[in-house]
């Protein structure tokens, strides 16, 4: 059996390479213990091109890239192999965050409301979210839009759809998405900046079960499969989205260090329909954007 696991970074952004080299390898190591041959694009001035050269000689495919463009990518892999990912129509909805807020905002879940001006917090409509993220009263750039600031905790939530989309009469068996853990996420602010820098797994949170039916509802709304990250804020009277991340994000490396079980036989037996009913973590660790993994206790 051969693997086709591609991710986009690591040849094509810097800043975002090591996050994307640590989930490379993670996933790799895992195909490579389950007995696969693993596959993955060379650097390339083409990396589309690369996908649809290794990709109908695969098995599974799963491609990790900075959400505006993973759509397109993802649609190679839907074409010539089988995709273990989320679908590339359910990435591309998900890539516009405004788009997406107001779909879930629709849903009756909680996001931050859309402020035009004055002090608010700036974003790109598309692409990583933390990126040039900052709390500022000035004019907005091309591909931006405003949001509220909320104060609270930055909290994650990693789930593992099954197949709801695409051959669903072969794969679709309605099982619930499979919950691998609840994460703290290190976010700095510098000045009027943000930036992200890891996090923690798993948090036992007092609002567990509230925040985990929040995740599983928009992944629900917006039919997600595979890896998915929803992102969110949490205070005493709030649990707001605000961002859902359609693909593995960087606290996949700090949970498949403590987990018993394979992601990757978890997300190929997804893809299947066959999602798992629960994951075993042993321990609590802290893992940075450069693949390094510190055990708490």
């Amino acid at each position: 059996m051969k693997a086709l696991i591609a991710e986009y970074t690591v040849f094509n952004e810097s800043d975002l390479a090591p996050e994307g080299a640590c989930m490379l390898k993670t996933l790799s190591e895992s195909f490579l213990r389950l007995g696969y041959e693993v596959v993955s694009p060379k650097k390339s001035d083409d990396f589309g091109e690369e996908l649809k050269r290794l990709s109908p000689d695969c098995d599974v495919g799963l491609v990790i890239a900075p959400d505006d463009i993973l759509s397109r990518f993802t649609k190679i892999i839907e074409d010539n192999t089988r995709n273990i990912g989320c679908g590339s129509l359910n990435i591309a909805l998900c890539s516009n965050k405004r788009r997406t807020g107001a779909i879930l905002s629709s849903n009756g879940i909680d996001v931050p409301k859309e402020i035009n001006e004055g002090i608010r917090l700036i974003k790109k409509i598309e692409g990583v979210d933390s990126q040039n993220m900052r709390l500022s009263d000035e004019p907005l750039g091309e591909g931006e839009f405003g949001q509220e600031f909320i104060e609270g905790e930055n909290i994650s939530v990693s789930l593992v759809g099954g197949r709801v989309t695409g051959d669903t009469c072969l794969s679709f068996s309605g099982k619930r998405p499979l919950v691998l853990s609840v994460n703290r996420q290190y976010i700095k602010r510098v000045g009027n900046k943000f930036s992200y820098h890891g996090g923690e797994t798993p948090v036992l949170h007092p609002r567990s079960d509230e925040i985990i039916k929040t995740a599983i509802k928009c992944l629900d709304i917006l039919g997600c499969q595979g890896y998915t990250g929803v992102d969110m804020v949490v205070s005493d009277d709030r649990i707001c989205v605000v961002d859902v991340n359609p693909r593995p994000t960087t606290s996949l490396v700090g949970i498949c260090s403590i987990m018993k079980e394979e992601i990757a036989e978890i997300l190929v037996e997804a893809s299947k329909g066959n999602v798992f009913d629960k994951v075993h973590l042993d321990g609590k660790v802290s893992f940075n954007t450069k693949g390094e993994v510190t055990k708490i206790e």
